[in-house]
Formats: structure tokens, sequence, C-alpha cells
């Protein structure tokens, strides 16, 4: 249940609502499956999986959501192929060429008669709420997965004033001059993966994984203008993260220290084990969010 990847969301108003009444408002978009016809669908479910039923799960004042999306798989080859083969035998029976209204709606036929026998897949992204800290955190690789359960909470709930996390500093121009200057404050160590960039628009990207960032070859780039848009880094020793020029976290890893904790903690079933490890993990997130925004100059509330 730990997330990988960290969209921070300032809750720009104060969250009041309890457990029992957000519970209340998430029910009427509870997940159903796919009808035969339907592309997709997208609602929530318990994030304690098969062994919960509630759509949320309070612990220690944070509150876990669940959005499930299940989609149906239709590769644009097969049905660009199908298209292309009726489009031919069309024309080639009524003898003209057929218009482009008339070949959209062969596709749409073609996608609506194909749909009930398309398999189907689902995927789950989990994000909590911190009422006390006035956050909405998101496990989301992509901006649009995040957005899209943003969108779905702010439907079950009326609104939800949130926006991105924002700083006053730049985080490109923080992390870069980390690297230019090969100093980074005492509690953030420079790990071994970064991408730099060239300012101009479609400037030139370079990617590195596994090298020794300190080389000089690294900062030659650096004194040609390319910035840096990614950053591997660890906080503390407590976690391992790369950070964006957004302010996403990706391949988010907690340590020793803090599988240490876990560890020392003996549960019976999977749902004390996920209580321990939400518990845990989201103590040490409202750690780790106020020294975020510090390394970069602190919160832009503007």
């Amino acid at each position: 249940m730990w997330f990988k990847n960290l969209s921070v969301f300032r809750l720009t108003e104060a969250f009041t609502l309890t457990p029992e009444e957000l519970e209340q408002k998430l029910e009427p978009l509870a997940f159903r499956t796919c009808g035969s016809h339907e592309e997709f669908t997208f609602g929530w479910t318990s994030p304690l999986g098969k062994t919960g039923q509630q759509l949320v799960h309070n612990t220690n004042g944070f509150i876990m959501l669940c959005g499930k999306k299940e989609e149906r798989v239709l590769p644009a080859a097969v049905i660009n192929e199908i298209v292309q083969e009726k489009i031919i035998e069309k024309e080639e029976h009524e003898a003209r060429k057929l218009s482009k209204k008339e070949r959209t709606e062969i596709k749409d036929e073609i996608i609506f008669d194909l749909l009930p026998k398309a398999f189907t897949f689902t995927r789950k992204i989990y994000a909590y709420v911190d009422p006390k800290g006035g956050w909405l955190i998101v496990d989301a690789a992509s901006a649009k997965s995040a957005e899209d359960l943003l969108s779905m909470l702010r439907k079950s709930l009326g609104s939800l004033p949130a926006v991105p996390l924002n700083t006053i500093d730049k985080p490109i121009t923080t992390m870069t001059d980390w690297l230019l200057n090969n100093k980074a404050p005492d509690d953030i160590t420079i790990e071994d993966e970064c991408e730099l960039r060239s300012p101009e628009e479609a400037g030139g990207i370079i990617r590195c994984k596994r090298h020794d960032l300190a080389l000089p070859e690294i900062k030659n780039h650096l004194d040609t203008g390319k910035e840096v848009i990614k950053l591997a880094v660890s906080w503390a020793d407590r976690l391992s993260f790369i950070i964006d020029e957004n302010l996403s976290v990706k391949r988010l890893r907690f340590l020793d220290l803090i599988q240490d904790q876990v560890a020392d903690i003996e549960t019976d079933d999977e749902a004390a084990q996920f209580d321990v490890d939400f518990s845990i993990m989201s103590a040490e997130l409202s750690s780790f969010l106020p020294r975020l925004i510090e390394l970069f100059g602190g919160e832009n509330k503007a």
C-alpha cells in the first residue's frame, strides 16, 4: 500500500467532513463494472480491497480513499484494420468514394460491435486527505491520473478547493544550483540520476542513470545553460525519490529507518497491516512535506 508517487495538492479551505460524512458522499459514485457498451467506468472502492467494506479508511486523522477504473481494451491497430476493410468493401460495392462522415459512422459502428467482446483491465488510484496539514496526496505517476481522481472527488463532494503544490523558488533553479555547485542542503543527498534540458523551446534533453553526477561532464552541460528538470535524491536517510520540475515525487521509497518501524510491529491480518503501513507512511509524509516546501523557498500562496 506504500505510495510510490506523490502528486500533492494544497486544500485552500479547511476540510471539515468526518470520515462518516465523506463515506456518505462517496457512496453514489461507488465503483461498478463496465456495461457491455461502456468504454470505461470509474468509481470509489474500499482502500482495503476485498477485506474491506468502507469506502474510506481513517487512521490518526488521515483519511484514505481509493478510485478504481475499469477499461475495455480495443487496440487501435485492430480497429483500423477492420474499418479499412469495411470501407474498401463498401466503396467497391457502391462504386464511389465514401465521405468523411460515412467513414466515421463505419468506425463508430465497429467499435459499438466490438466493445462487448473486448477484454477489460482495472487499476486503482490511492489518495489520502490530511485535514490538519491541509493536503490531498495522490499516488499517481501522471498528472492526468491525479486530476482524474481529483475530478471525481469534486463530483462526489460538489466542490473541493484544491490547487497543485506551488513554491516561491522554481524547482528547476534550485536543483540546478545544487548540482552546479555540488552542494545540497545537509539533509539532502544527491543520488545517481538526473535529467537535463536546454531552456530554449524544444531544447535538447540529456538523461543520466547510474552516473556520478559530480563528474566534470555534468558541470559542463550546466555551464552551457542546461537546467535540471529531474533529480534523484534522498532525504535524511528516510526517503529516496526523484523530484521533477513540477514538484511531483516519483519512484518514492521508504528506507530502512522507516521499514524497521514497520517490522517492529506485529499484526494478525491484512487489515491490521494496512493500518500500520498507512499510519507510519502518513506520519512520515506529514514531516516530509513541510521540509520539501522549505527546500524550495517556502510555499507560494499567491
